[in-house]
Protein backbone atom coordinates (compact mmCIF):
# COMPACT_ATOMS: atom_id res chain seq x y z
CA UNK A 1 0.00 0.00 0.00
CA UNK A 2 2.77 2.42 0.95
CA UNK A 3 4.86 1.54 -2.10
CA UNK A 4 1.90 2.06 -4.43
CA UNK A 5 1.20 5.51 -3.02
CA UNK A 6 4.83 6.69 -2.78
CA UNK A 7 4.77 9.02 -5.83
CA UNK A 8 1.64 10.72 -4.48
CA UNK A 9 3.16 11.17 -1.02
CA UNK A 10 6.34 12.62 -2.52
CA UNK A 11 4.12 15.23 -4.13
CA UNK A 12 2.87 16.36 -0.70
CA UNK A 13 6.39 17.45 0.22
CA UNK A 14 6.68 19.87 -2.68
CA UNK A 15 3.16 21.25 -2.30
CA UNK A 16 3.15 25.03 -1.69
CA UNK A 17 0.74 24.68 1.24
CA UNK A 18 3.00 22.18 3.01
CA UNK A 19 6.10 24.22 2.18
CA UNK A 20 4.33 27.30 3.56
CA UNK A 21 3.77 25.57 6.90
CA UNK A 22 7.37 24.33 6.86
CA UNK A 23 9.00 27.73 6.34
CA UNK A 24 6.31 29.76 8.09
CA UNK A 25 5.36 31.73 4.97
CA UNK A 26 1.83 30.36 4.55
CA UNK A 27 -0.79 33.11 4.65
CA UNK A 28 -2.89 32.76 7.80
CA UNK A 29 -6.09 33.11 5.76
CA UNK A 30 -5.16 30.02 3.73
CA UNK A 31 -4.52 28.10 6.94
CA UNK A 32 -7.82 29.33 8.36
CA UNK A 33 -9.67 28.00 5.32
CA UNK A 34 -7.85 24.66 5.58
CA UNK A 35 -8.46 24.42 9.31
CA UNK A 36 -12.22 24.85 9.00
CA UNK A 37 -12.44 22.29 6.19
CA UNK A 38 -10.29 19.82 8.12
CA UNK A 39 -12.43 20.39 11.22
CA UNK A 40 -15.51 19.31 9.24
CA UNK A 41 -13.60 16.42 7.66
CA UNK A 42 -12.64 14.96 11.03
CA UNK A 43 -16.25 14.45 12.09
CA UNK A 44 -16.82 12.24 9.05
CA UNK A 45 -13.45 10.60 9.62
CA UNK A 46 -14.63 9.64 13.11
CA UNK A 47 -17.80 8.17 11.61
CA UNK A 48 -15.69 5.89 9.41
CA UNK A 49 -13.91 4.57 12.50
CA UNK A 50 -17.31 4.13 14.14
CA UNK A 51 -18.33 1.84 11.29
CA UNK A 52 -15.32 -0.27 12.19
CA UNK A 53 -16.95 -0.88 15.58
CA UNK A 54 -20.16 -1.99 13.85
CA UNK A 55 -18.41 -4.26 11.34
CA UNK A 56 -15.94 -5.94 13.72
CA UNK A 57 -16.57 -9.26 15.42
CA UNK A 58 -13.68 -9.37 17.89
CA UNK A 59 -14.16 -7.29 21.06
CA UNK A 60 -10.53 -6.11 21.06
CA UNK A 61 -10.82 -4.83 17.49
CA UNK A 62 -14.09 -3.12 18.39
CA UNK A 63 -12.40 -1.43 21.34
CA UNK A 64 -9.54 -0.24 19.13
CA UNK A 65 -11.88 1.32 16.59
CA UNK A 66 -13.93 2.89 19.38
CA UNK A 67 -10.83 4.35 21.02
CA UNK A 68 -9.98 6.20 17.80
CA UNK A 69 -13.44 7.70 17.57
CA UNK A 70 -12.83 9.20 21.01
CA UNK A 71 -9.25 10.16 20.13
CA UNK A 72 -10.33 12.09 17.05
CA UNK A 73 -13.23 13.87 18.73
CA UNK A 74 -11.36 14.68 21.94
CA UNK A 75 -7.72 14.70 20.85
CA UNK A 76 -6.95 15.64 17.26
CA UNK A 77 -9.78 18.14 17.17
CA UNK A 78 -8.13 19.92 20.11
CA UNK A 79 -5.34 21.09 17.80
CA UNK A 80 -8.01 22.63 15.61
CA UNK A 81 -9.89 24.12 18.53
CA UNK A 82 -6.68 25.68 19.84
CA UNK A 83 -6.09 27.42 16.53
CA UNK A 84 -9.73 28.41 16.30
CA UNK A 85 -9.53 30.10 19.69
CA UNK A 86 -6.43 31.99 18.56
CA UNK A 87 -8.25 33.16 15.44
CA UNK A 88 -11.48 34.00 17.25
CA UNK A 89 -13.54 31.23 15.61
CA UNK A 90 -16.16 29.59 17.82
CA UNK A 91 -17.13 25.93 17.39
CA UNK A 92 -20.65 27.10 16.59
CA UNK A 93 -19.25 29.24 13.76
CA UNK A 94 -17.03 26.42 12.49
CA UNK A 95 -19.94 24.00 12.36
CA UNK A 96 -21.88 26.33 10.03
CA UNK A 97 -19.05 26.20 7.45
CA UNK A 98 -19.96 24.42 4.21
CA UNK A 99 -17.67 21.59 3.12
CA UNK A 100 -16.12 22.02 -0.31
CA UNK A 101 -16.85 19.59 -3.13
CA UNK A 102 -13.40 18.02 -2.70
CA UNK A 103 -14.05 17.56 1.00
CA UNK A 104 -17.50 16.07 0.35
CA UNK A 105 -16.11 13.75 -2.31
CA UNK A 106 -13.32 12.48 -0.05
CA UNK A 107 -15.52 11.81 2.96
CA UNK A 108 -18.28 10.29 0.81
CA UNK A 109 -15.74 7.83 -0.63
CA UNK A 110 -14.49 6.79 2.81
CA UNK A 111 -18.00 6.45 4.19
CA UNK A 112 -19.06 4.35 1.19
CA UNK A 113 -16.13 1.99 1.80
CA UNK A 114 -17.07 1.82 5.48
CA UNK A 115 -20.74 1.12 4.70
CA UNK A 116 -20.16 -1.49 2.00
CA UNK A 117 -16.97 -3.31 3.00
CA UNK A 118 -15.22 -4.84 6.00
CA UNK A 119 -12.92 -3.75 8.83
CA UNK A 120 -9.68 -4.18 6.83
CA UNK A 121 -11.06 -2.03 4.01
CA UNK A 122 -12.10 0.58 6.57
CA UNK A 123 -8.54 0.63 7.89
CA UNK A 124 -7.19 1.06 4.36
CA UNK A 125 -9.47 4.09 3.95
CA UNK A 126 -8.41 5.84 7.16
CA UNK A 127 -4.69 5.04 7.18
CA UNK A 128 -3.62 7.36 4.39
CA UNK A 129 -4.68 10.46 6.32
CA UNK A 130 -3.19 9.31 9.61
CA UNK A 131 0.15 8.14 8.26
CA UNK A 132 0.69 10.87 5.68
CA UNK A 133 0.36 13.63 8.28
CA UNK A 134 3.12 12.00 10.32
CA UNK A 135 5.18 11.59 7.14
CA UNK A 136 4.77 15.28 6.27
CA UNK A 137 5.42 16.60 9.78
CA UNK A 138 8.55 14.50 10.26
CA UNK A 139 9.87 15.62 6.89
CA UNK A 140 9.29 19.23 7.95
CA UNK A 141 11.18 18.69 11.21
CA UNK A 142 14.12 17.09 9.38
CA UNK A 143 14.37 19.76 6.72
CA UNK A 144 13.21 22.88 8.57
CA UNK A 145 14.73 22.64 12.08
CA UNK A 146 13.04 25.83 13.30
CA UNK A 147 9.56 24.80 12.17
CA UNK A 148 8.56 23.28 15.53
CA UNK A 149 9.27 26.60 17.24
CA UNK A 150 7.33 28.78 14.80
CA UNK A 151 4.99 31.05 16.72
CA UNK A 152 1.92 30.04 14.72
CA UNK A 153 2.54 26.83 12.76
CA UNK A 154 4.80 25.19 15.32
CA UNK A 155 1.87 23.69 17.21
CA UNK A 156 0.65 21.93 14.05
CA UNK A 157 4.12 20.56 13.29
CA UNK A 158 4.75 19.42 16.86
CA UNK A 159 1.39 17.67 17.08
CA UNK A 160 1.83 15.52 14.00
CA UNK A 161 5.57 14.93 14.49
CA UNK A 162 5.15 13.91 18.13
CA UNK A 163 6.09 10.57 19.61
CA UNK A 164 2.54 10.05 20.88
CA UNK A 165 1.07 10.57 17.40
CA UNK A 166 3.59 8.10 15.93
CA UNK A 167 2.71 5.54 18.60
CA UNK A 168 -0.98 5.81 17.73
CA UNK A 169 -0.11 5.29 14.06
CA UNK A 170 1.88 2.19 14.99
CA UNK A 171 -1.25 0.80 16.64
CA UNK A 172 -3.26 1.54 13.49
CA UNK A 173 -0.64 -0.09 11.27
CA UNK A 174 -0.57 -3.19 13.47
CA UNK A 175 -4.36 -3.41 13.27
CA UNK A 176 -4.19 -3.10 9.47
CA UNK A 177 -1.73 -6.00 9.30
CA UNK A 178 -3.85 -8.06 11.70
CA UNK A 179 -7.09 -7.54 9.80
CA UNK A 180 -5.51 -8.25 6.40
CA UNK A 181 -3.61 -11.37 7.52
CA UNK A 182 -4.34 -14.22 5.16
CA UNK A 183 -6.07 -12.05 2.57
CA UNK A 184 -5.84 -13.50 -0.95
CA UNK A 185 -4.11 -11.44 -3.63
CA UNK A 186 -7.35 -10.03 -5.04
CA UNK A 187 -8.46 -8.66 -1.67
CA UNK A 188 -4.98 -7.28 -0.99
CA UNK A 189 -5.20 -5.46 -4.30
CA UNK A 190 -8.50 -3.95 -3.22
CA UNK A 191 -6.92 -2.65 0.01
CA UNK A 192 -4.16 -1.03 -2.06
CA UNK A 193 -6.71 0.56 -4.39
CA UNK A 194 -8.54 2.10 -1.44
CA UNK A 195 -5.34 3.38 0.15
CA UNK A 196 -4.11 4.92 -3.11
CA UNK A 197 -7.49 6.53 -3.77
CA UNK A 198 -7.45 8.13 -0.32
CA UNK A 199 -3.86 9.26 -0.88
CA UNK A 200 -5.03 10.98 -4.07
CA UNK A 201 -7.85 12.59 -2.11
CA UNK A 202 -5.28 13.87 0.38
CA UNK A 203 -3.43 15.54 -2.49
CA UNK A 204 -6.70 17.09 -3.62
CA UNK A 205 -7.30 18.34 -0.08
CA UNK A 206 -3.96 20.21 -0.11
CA UNK A 207 -4.85 21.66 -3.51
CA UNK A 208 -8.24 22.72 -2.18
CA UNK A 209 -6.65 24.40 0.82
CA UNK A 210 -4.08 26.25 -1.29
CA UNK A 211 -6.57 27.40 -3.92
CA UNK A 212 -9.39 28.26 -1.52
CA UNK A 213 -11.74 26.04 -3.49
CA UNK A 214 -15.41 26.36 -2.62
Amino acid sequence: MLDASRPIWEGYLSHPFVRGIADGSLAVEKFRFYLLQDYLYLFDYAKVFAQGVVKSQEPEVMRTFASYVASILNGELEIHRGYMRRMGITEERAETEKPTLSNLSYTAYMRAVAAEEGPAEIMAAVLSCALSYEYIAKWIVRNYPDAEQHGFYGEWVRGYASKSYAEENQRLTALMEQLAAGYPEKRQARLTDIFVACSRYEAMFWDMAWNGEM
